[in-house]
């Protein structure tokens, strides 16, 4: 996956109308079900439970369903591009011990895929307004730098390829 400039307030607002539309679908979904199924089979003791579970249940699956039929909408294109993109840095932040140990023996793979987490980040940090870490993520750009230069490597995150972690 590589990364691409996304326009912030796009992305803001979409995500946004995303958002609240699958809150809004889930509650009314959610109720218009239950109420339904309420109303066409009464229980004599009062209790709901399981119509109230099954609506909330139906509801969900609906709002999958349009999210999964819809994903390639334009709509969509930035809200399911930083969906994905986030998925692509958990993979990699969970084989992140191994790529610090590598990329330290000075394994270009290692720190390509390194290079790609901290601009990843920094474009979701930037996207989400999360400034608060940004100063550590510098610190670990500035060392990445570092250990680049004295392996004399050249890091293009445009290089990157998902299929680098298969070997951490």
């Amino acid at each position: 996956m590589q990364l691409i400039e996304i326009n912030k307030a796009r992305y803001r607002r979409h995500l946004n109308l995303v958002i609240a539309g699958c809150i809004g679908g889930l509650v009314i979904g959610s109720l218009a079900i239950s109420q339904t199924l309420i109303y066409l089979f009464p229980d004599e003791s009062g209790r709901h439970f399981h119509w109230n579970l099954l609506g909330v249940v139906l509801a969900s699956l609906s709002i999958t369903g349009l999210l999964n039929k819809f994903h390639r909408h334009d709509f969509m294109t930035e809200v399911v591009y930083v969906w994905k993109l986030k998925q692509s840095l958990n993979r990699i932040n969970r084989k992140m011990p191994k790529l610090k140990i590598a990329s330290n023996a000075g394994n270009a793979d290692a720190l390509l895929v390194m290079q790609y987490s901290y601009a990843g980040s920094r474009l979701l940090w930037h996207l989400d307004d999360n400034t608060i870490v940004l100063d550590e993520l510098t610190s670990q750009q500035i060392e990445l730098d570092r250990i680049a230069a004295m392996f004399e490597l050249t890091l293009n995150v445009q290089d990157y390829d998902e299929s680098l972690l298969a070997q951490f």
